[in-house]
């Protein structure tokens, strides 16, 4: 069977290059028992390949069985595909198949299959290589013949890498990769597309079909379509329904299509959000060190100019009061004025000789200016002020949530 037969058999409209390459694909390797992992965004039409294999396939006399993996609860996934004895948990009642059982001999499509919890990855991997499962609250194997077929629109390299997906599994169904274009890379398809539809809801609700005028059909090519087919499909069942006009212009149709910049998502990488972070910590520390540098002048100017310093003035008063709340509230260290040499100051009641010493010789400690310092120090006030939410304290130092996590593994902070 060529292209265009399968085409006409399983209702696949378009002539896009990457769309015939991935039916091409399909047709050369259902005869054979490979697994099949089929790629492609959200709404690209990815359920329709296993079917085209499945039907192909000296199998289509069996079952086929499609399972969306990320609609069934991690709880009961494995009774859902291996089955389960009775009184194997609260609520068996009795034994019952799984999907692998009942389709011994035919095919299962296994949707989203990167939303399928851990424990359940490595039971697939086992029936893959072996073709034999065991039913939950069970120790007996069990042998079926399935061919199985999975779909994901995640990728699934940063999947491998994050821990959500074992790499030996996806290589086990990765054995034939089949890949669906995005309808933004099928742009002579779309209005193809757009008149079966038309053609669909014309007949399913009784009523003329729509129509695009020129303008209109240069807007829908030109649009990304972040929702692919689905999102178009859904789009021309609106504008059927609702509108009593069946020619739709540019203007009109407009008013049906999302603002392309919601759609697009704001990229940033992790390692703008390093330097970013750097930049502010570098830049508080800077500040802080020029603010205590200049309270330092301004004491020792005042010394040198007045002979004495009147603790009861405001001035005074200010400063000191400004100088004590930026030593209590920053681990800077405390750097007091050098006595001014052979002079003497009155200060209160009190007079000082030139031998007193009044302003004491100082030792300037060096603060550490360590970045993994600071940052542990400002995340775990992050923390405790927001008693343990990374939400929260993730807004608070301005970074991300996902980086806050990062950066408390990787510093071993106590989360309270």
């Amino acid at each position: 069977m060529d292209i265009q037969q399968v085409k006409q058999r399983f209702g696949i409209i378009g002539n896009a290059p990457l769309l015939n390459r991935a039916l091409e694909v399909a047709i050369q390797v259902a005869p054979t028992d490979i697994s099949v992992l089929v790629t492609g965004e959200s709404g690209t039409g990815k359920e329709i390949i296993p079917q085209v294999i499945h039907q192909l396939s000296a199998r289509k006399h069996g079952e086929y069985i499609a399972v969306n993996c990320g609609a069934i609860p991690e709880g009961t996934i494995d009774s859902e595909l291996f089955g389960h004895e009775k009184g194997s948990f609260t609520g068996a009642s009795g034994s019952r198949k799984g999907y692998f059982e009942v389709a011994d001999g035919g095919t299962i499509f296994l949707d989203e299959v990167a939303e399928l919890p851990m424990q359940t990855q490595v039971r697939l991997l086992r029936v893959l290589e072996t073709g034999e499962f065991i039913r939950v609250g069970s120790s007996k194997s069990i042998k079926t013949n399935v061919r199985v077929v999975a779909a994901t629109n995640e990728n699934m390299h940063q999947a491998i890498s994050s821990g959500k997906f074992r790499e030996d599994l996806f290589y086990r169904l990765n054995t034939v990769p089949i890949s669906l274009p995005s309808l933004r890379d099928r742009k002579d398809d779309v209005h193809l597309l757009f008149r079966k539809f038309a053609s669909d809801f014309a007949d399913k609700y009784r009523m003329p079909t729509i129509k695009l005028s020129e303008d209109a059909i240069e807007l829908l090519n030109n649009y990304s379509w972040p929702g692919n087919i689905r999102q178009l499909k859904n789009l021309v069942e609106q504008i059927s329904v609702i509108e009593t006009s069946r020619d739709i212009d540019a203007l009109l149709l407009k008013h049906y299509l999302p603002d392309e910049k919601s759609n697009t998502p704001a990229i940033i990488t992790e390692s703008n959000t390093s330097i970013n972070e750097r930049e502010l910590m570098y830049k508080f520390l800077f500040d802080m060190k020029k603010d205590l540098t200049d309270l330092k002048k301004i004491v020792l100017e005042m010394v040198a100019q007045n002979g004495e310093i009147d603790l009861d003035n405001d001035h005074t008063s200010m400063i000191n009061r400004f100088y004590s709340d930026v030593q209590s509230n920053t681990n800077t260290p405390k750097i007091l004025p050098s006595p001014k040499q052979e002079t003497e100051h009155t200060v209160g009641d009190y007079e000082a000789k030139p031998n007193d010493n009044l302003f004491e010789d100082h030792e300037e400690v060096e603060e550490s200016l360590s970045l993994e310092d600071r940052e542990k120090e400002l995340i775990q006030k992050a923390l405790e002020k927001h008693k343990g939410k990374r939400k929260y304290a993730a807004s608070e130092l301005g970074i991300s949530e996902r980086t806050l996590y990062r950066k408390i593994k990787e510093y071993n902070l106590v989360n309270k």
